[in-house]
């Protein structure tokens, strides 16, 4: 028997539920306390995950190294896992044990664990806490409304991303090109910086593992549509969407490589950096990357293109931030990182690192922030108005897998010309109208 991913994500998301309730139901028959876990004494080894080890290694060694030398009686271990791994990592530690005290957690996958009752609310500590105001409010309520429990908060935000185009302004500037800022002239300059024979493409699409964000962001920002439901029904397959999505994919092969099908933002980034590809969209993070590859002169980064009406419309970055485990033995400890990691002084020194944007708003008006033009451009598209925001339902627990495992290969398909971009959209609408019909079903919305 067949079953259709809309079904599968019905019994996702049924599952998820149902270990909710056992999680729930193991806590009050009076297990061995490790699912509530304890206040602790403040003092010992904490264990901290951190949810994009490797490229953040190195940032992250060096705030625990200042909080440990600020509070000698607290060790902090830190376990890096690879941002491919988060959610299953997580999802293993809750069903067999084993999660950390703190750990790093996207709003893309917050609902899930949140509906495993792993995580706890945080909105009692922060309130007096050094935090207490001190938060972007925008990011706070991001991560409030992701984890979809009401007024809970299960996350103290520290940074949030924005989508960029970056592109090569030595190449555009040779033939004569305007800067991309609208996606007319972003199309016209993919067309007009291939030359396949030579090697040389004006795009490359994301055709891997991530795919999906980016091409939401293509589709709203080409239709102009600001909202992702109509009332309880996704407008992601809206005819105007459809064409979006149609014009977006028909770039594959035509002004992108060939290897695109295949690229996550790794190879992505890599291949952008040592080619001779116009535009590359991704996102703040991998402007280190280019800076060392190519030098400040040859490229620059805006965020997503104007669309025919005049309005940039872009869909929801997820917010990071650090996650509080219920079943940690030494909450204080554990609070007192958190506090310290989303501080003024460290959060601005993470997110310079990582050329994000700061959760914490004495951060956000560091200096650092202007020096950067892709990070002072995406600063202020998001708080200046400009921007649109499509928020995209981090809530619903079945969210990322309908993303990504369900998606990402069926979005290959569209680039292969193996099925329509209206059938593509039109089942994923389904799956996502079912998942969210199966969420306010259980009292949510």
């Amino acid at each position: 028997m067949n079953i259709s991913r809309t079904q599968r994500g019905r019994t996702a998301a049924a599952a998820v539920s149902l270990t909710a309730v056992l999680a729930l139901t193991a806590t009050a028959c009076g297990d061995d306390g490790s699912g509530s876990g304890t206040e602790g004494s403040g003092k010992g080894e904490i264990t901290f995950w951190d949810n994009n080890g490797g490229p953040r290694t190195a940032i992250w060694t060096e705030i625990i190294k200042d909080f440990e030398k600020q509070n000698p009686d607290i060790k902090v271990k830190y376990v890096p896992i690879p941002i491919a791994d988060v959610q299953s990592k997580y999802d293993t530690a809750i069903a067999g044990g084993g999660l950390p005290d703190v750990g790093g957690v996207g709003t893309a996958y917050l609902a899930n664990i949140v509906s495993q009752e792993a995580l706890e609310p945080v909105n009692e500590r922060l309130e007096g806490s050094a935090l207490q105001g001190k938060l972007v409010e925008s990011m706070v309520e991001s991560v409030r409304a992701a984890a979809g429990r009401g007024d809970d908060i299960y996350s103290v935000p520290t940074s949030a991303n924005n989508g960029v185009l970056w592109y090569r302004t030595d190449l555009f500037d040779a033939a004569g090109l305007e800067a991309p800022d609208t996606w007319a002239k972003f199309y016209t300059a993919a067309d007009k910086l291939t030359d396949a024979r030579n090697n040389k493409f004006g795009y490359t699409i994301r055709g891997g593992a991530g795919s999906i964000a980016q091409a939401l962001d293509a589709i709203y920002g080409q239709s102009g549509i600001t909202e992702f439901w109509s009332g309880d029904k996704t407008t992601l397959n809206d005819p105007k969407n459809v064409a979006a999505l149609e014009k977006y994919a028909g770039l594959f092969k035509k002004t992108t490589p060939a290897a695109d099908v295949n690229n996550d933002f790794t190879k992505m980034v890599a291949q952008w950096d040592t080619g001779t590809i116009g535009m590359l969209s991704h996102n703040l993070g991998s402007y280190q990357d280019h800076l060392k590859a190519l030098g400040e002169e040859k490229f620059a980064g805006i965020p997503a293109p104007i669309g025919d009406g005049g309005t940039r419309v872009q869909v929801s970055n997820p917010v990071d931030g650090l996650g509080l485990f219920r079943s940690s033995r030494n909450k204080t400890a554990a609070w007192k990182f958190i506090e310290f990691a989303a501080s003024h002084a460290s959060n601005s020194k993470w997110n310079e690192s990582a050329g994000a944007i700061p959760a914490n708003t004495e951060a956000a008006k560091d200096p650092w922030i202007n020096e950067t033009e892709s990070t002072a451009l995406a600063a202020k598209a998001l708080t200046d108005g400009s921007t649109k925001i499509v928020d995209l339902p981090y809530y619903l627990p079945d969210w990322n897998n309908i993303s990504k495992a369900d998606n990402e290969p069926e979005f290959q398909k569209v680039l292969l010309g193996k099925i329509t971009a209206k059938a593509f959209l039109d089942d994923m609408a389904e799956e996502l109208n079912a998942a969210n019909k199966e969420w306010k079903e259980i009292g949510n919305g």
